[in-house]
């Protein structure tokens, strides 16, 4: 197989030197990335924000809806009591927008934080009088 006859077998040589042909941005196809994907960045970047969780805390978890560019997320969580609640599902919100916007190029204009429990600092109980 040294040369082409009538186009029908070719030897490969001199066939990488030619320039490939232009895809249009249309037909090149496009990259979905899973709603579990974006729920797991989500979830990560929640943990993140939160810190060291109380040892029987549960780790925080993520719900996510996405459409085409867009996710809205739904964060479930424990907090250690008492914090300044506010403040740190405020930070949460703030680190899932950076995280997904960062890592998967989707905007995020919804983030729910739920705290499903709060876990009573031991100091704070042994200091009221509370035992478990």
């Amino acid at each position: 197989m040294t040369g082409v006859s009538d186009g029908a077998v070719s030897d490969g040589v001199g066939e990488l030197l030619q320039p490939l042909a232009r895809v249009a941005p249309g037909e090149r196809g496009a990259t979905r990335i899973a709603d579990r994907v974006v729920a797991k960045i989500a979830a990560r970047a929640a943990r993140e924000a939160l810190g060291p969780l109380h040892p029987d805390a549960a780790r925080p978890y993520a719900t996510v809806v996405v459409h085409h560019d867009t996710a809205r997320v739904s964060v479930h969580l424990e907090l250690d009591y008492p914090c300044d609640i506010g403040a740190r599902c405020a930070r949460v919100r703030h680190q899932v927008v950076q995280r997904v916007s960062a890592l998967v190029g989707m905007a995020v204009p919804e983030v729910v934080v739920r705290v499903e429990r709060l876990h009573l600092a031991a100091e704070y109980g042994a200091r009221h009088g509370r035992t478990r």
